[in-house]
C-alpha cells in the first residue's frame, strides 16, 4: 500500500493553467489516470471564484468536487473525505480553518484520509494546516499558530519569497521559542512528504525553493538551510 502523503505548497498553486506543473504533480501523486480530488475552501470561507479557480484548474483532468461546511447539507462525511484519491486546501485563514474544522470533526477525518494513503495537499493556509504549529496572518499582523493538525512535526511558513516580512518574522519567532524550527517554502515550491519524512522539494518555478530552520542551542542563533528543488517543467 502507498505511504501516506503531504503536499506542503508555499502558495500560488492553482493559479496555474489547468496543465500546471504543481497540478500535475499533485494528481501523478495519485497514482489515477483521472483522479478523485477533494476541493475544501474553507479558509477563504467559500469565497465562491476560489471554487471556481479550483474547477478551472482540475475539472478536464479530474473527477472534481468541493466540500462547504457553510452550506452542510449531509450528515456523514465520511464517503465525501474517504472516496477521493486526492484532497486539496485552498489558502485564506488558517486559524478559522482549523476552528471549523474542529467543529466538523473533519481533523479525525482527514487523518484516516492520510493513513489510508489519499493525497493531502494544499497551499499557504492548506499547508499550514497539517503541521504543529505556523507563521499566520489569521489575526492581521504575522503571528505564531500552535494549534495546527500536527500530522507532521515542527513548525511551516508559507510565501518565503513573496512576502518580504515572512522570512524574518519566522527567524524570529523561532529565535524567541514561540515556534519549533521547522520548514519554510517558496511561492511556487512544495514539500513533499512520504509518512512524516520529507523527501523532497519541488517547484514550478526555477529559482522557488524550500528551506530548514534549526536553533542552535549554544548560541541562540537560528540556522537557515535552501533545499534546493527539483524542477517541474511545464508540458
Amino acid at each position: 500500500m502507498p505511504s501516506p502523503r503531504i503536499i506542503a505548497i508555499g502558495g500560488g498553486a492553482l493559479d496555474e493553467p489547468t496543465t500546471g506543473p504543481m497540478v500535475r504533480f499533485v494528481l501523478d501523486q495519485t497514482g489515477k489516470q483521472r483522479p478523485r480530488v477533494l476541493f475544501l475552501p474553507t479558509a477563504t470561507g467559500n469565497v465562491p471564484s476560489y471554487a471556481v479557480n479550483f474547477y478551472a484548474a482540475l475539472s478536464l483532468v479530474a473527477e472534481a468536487s468541493h466540500l462547504d461546511l457553510f452550506d452542510r447539507r449531509v450528515a456523514d462525511l465520511r464517503p465525501t473525505i474517504l472516496e477521493q484519491d486526492a484532497i486539496f486546501v485552498g489558502g485564506g485563514n488558517t486559524a478559522n480553518l482549523l476552528a471549523i474544522w474542529r467543529t466538523h470533526a473533519l481533523e479525525l477525518l482527514l487523518r484516516q484520509a492520510w493513513e489510508a494513503a489519499i493525497v493531502l495537499a494544499g497551499a499557504s493556509a492548506g499547508a499550514n494546516c497539517w503541521f504543529e504549529s505556523s507563521v499566520t496572518d489569521s489575526f492581521g499582523p504575522l503571528a505564531a499558530l500552535p494549534a495546527g493538525l500536527g500530522f507532521l512535526a515542527g513548525s511551516f511558513c508559507p510565501h518565503f519569497d513573496r512576502e518580504p516580512l515572512r522570512r524574518p518574522t519566522f527567524r524570529a519567532l523561532v529565535a524567541a521559542g514561540e515556534l519549533p524550527p521547522g520548514l519554510a517554502a517558496d511561492d511556487d515550491a512544495a514539500l513533499v512528504f512520504e509518512g512524516t519524512e520529507l523527501v523532497e522539494v519541488v517547484a514550478a518555478r526555477s529559482d522557488a525553493a524550500g528551506y530548514r530552520l534549526s536553533l542552535d542551542a549554544d548560541s541562540g542563533q537560528v540556522r537557515e538551510e535552501r533545499l534546493a528543488a527539483r524542477y517541474l517543467r511545464a508540458d
